[in-house]
């Protein structure tokens, strides 16, 4: 059953907001926040609903941690690397705590949902003030509030499925492009995976709201939209609209406007006929799929709960592909897996030469606390897994170069997304309608339009070409 935040509660912390507000204009001068948002683009999502609170309590931007009165760590918990440099971002704030001790820091996000990372952070890091998860992210002024008048620790992290709290105001990184959550959590309890327990069970939006989203960012003038959900394919099965993900795609097609529409993440079990054939029919649905299969191994993705096998998958691509020629088809594997045998990562590789996928996120295994996996025998020594990851890595990044070559001589649209200050000559990022990143040669005045490109090169990540007449 889906949790919905009351319009009386939004009330409430618009009337916290409006009071940190009152006590940030008493202030000398404008205080300034910095957020810095860890991990996946859900994370990312919800980084600039934190900037749109923070805006609306008075709040000014920095990119850097130095100087600021407010810093805020929206966190991963998926590696334990974005765990490790979170941590080491903590240690280093001590310093400006020091210098500044009005100052206030919190950590939220996935991390902290997890209980034993939360006493951590209470014992080693006594000068963080705020510590939330990821079910009362709209309680932030709330939060802030209670902070600045009770100089107390605020801990927030209820343990429960999850909410879902419309009206947050956001605060955009780009005027192009944007990020929409459809729907929030996860159902599926893949073993090594620990979103389930940190974002809680899988919970949807009303279709009519993100609809309405949707048209709000087309008449702003954004041109390219994601769809953002842990599992997107599985959008509306806890409603009672009778709209799954397929339809809502159909439905934002019919939108009136110059726009393509993406989406991630679309797990392969829930990945329907009826949704690749929305895709080819749908002319502003981008051609490009994230499907992560995480192993070649039938075997190993039983181990990881995935409920499909190598022979499902296979035949998903090359039903997509039917209907799809051009589709841009990209992945996620995870490389040692508890139990993974040489054999069972031979299949894999051979699993990335017959599916040919334009680029891979590869990572090698690493247990997560609480987690079915992280229990798991696992006798491979992590020289050895890192040895298949380099072949792997290897192997992808040659398919990459040759479906690279591929586009050479090709006229493609793509839409002038930003300067590249790498490169002198190619000085445009531009995408592709597969997300493909070409760099052209051009004047700052076309960033923001589509235009027609000719690809006369590539290398392993990328593509480059010229602008050619409409």
């Amino acid at each position: 059953m889906t949790t919905k935040v009351t319009a009386a509660e939004t009330a409430a912390q618009k009337e916290y907001a409006e009071k940190v507000r009152e006590l940030n204009s008493a202030r000398e001068l404008p205080p300034i926040a910095h957020v810095h948002s860890f991990g996946c683009q859900q994370n990312v999502s919800d980084g600039e609903k934190i900037k749109g609170m923070l805006a609306m309590m008075g709040y000014g931007f920095s990119d850097s941690a130095d100087g600021a009165d407010l810093v805020l760590f929206n966190t991963c918990a998926v590696r334990e690397n974005a765990e490790d440099r979170v941590f080491g971002n903590l240690g280093a704030l001590k310093h400006n705590k020091k210098l500044k001790p009005d100052m206030l820091i919190g950590v939220c996000g996935c991390m902290v949902q997890q209980e034993h990372i939360t006493e951590r952070i209470k014992k080693s890091f006594p000068y963080v003030d705020m510590v939330f998860g990821t079910h009362v992210l709209h309680t932030l002024p709330q939060l802030i509030y209670e902070a600045l008048t009770t100089h107390k620790r605020q801990i927030s992290i209820p343990q429960m499925d999850g909410v879902i709290a419309e009206g947050i105001p956001l605060r955009r990184e780009s005027k192009l492009k944007a990020s929409i959550p459809i729907m929030y959590g996860c159902n599926n309890f893949c073993t090594y995976c620990i979103v389930p327990y940190v974002r809680g069970r899988e919970r949807s939006r009303e279709p009519e709201q993100i609809l309405e989203e949707v048209r709000s960012l087309v008449a702003e003038g954004y041109k390219d939209i994601t769809l953002l959900g842990q599992n997107v394919n599985s959008y509306g099965k806890d409603l009672d609209s009778n709209v799954d993900f397929a339809d809502l795609l159909a439905q934002i097609n019919d939108i009136s406007g110059d726009f393509l529409v993406r989406f991630m993440t679309s797990h392969p079990r829930d990945a329907s006929q009826k949704l690749f054939e929305t895709m080819a029919r749908c002319d502003k649905v981008a051609p490009q799929l994230h499907l992560p299969v995480q192993s070649g191994s039938s075997r190993v993705l039983k181990a990881m709960n995935r409920h499909y096998d190598r022979e499902i998958y296979l035949d998903e691509v090359r039903r997509l592909k039917a209907l799809i020629p051009d589709i841009v088809l990209t992945s996620d594997i995870i490389v040692g897996f508890p139990g993974e045998t040489q054999e069972e990562f031979e299949e894999t590789l051979s699993l990335l030469e017959e599916v040919r996928f334009d680029s891979l996120f590869t990572f090698i295994f690493s247990p997560r606390v609480g987690t079915p996996a992280a229990k798991m025998d696992d006798p491979v020594p992590m020289e050895e897994k890192k040895k298949w990851f380099q072949r792997l890595l290897d192997t992808q990044n040659r398919i990459s170069v040759e479906k690279h070559k591929e586009y050479i001589g090709r006229i493609l649209p793509v839409l002038v997304e930003e300067e590249n200050p790498a490169d002198a000559v190619n000085n445009l990022n531009c995408r592709t309608d597969g997300w493909r990143l070409v760099h052209v040669p051009g004047d700052v005045s076309l960033l923001g339009q589509r235009k027609k490109v000719k690809i006369t090169d590539c290398s392993t990540w990328s593509l480059f070409g010229e602008f050619v007449e409409e």
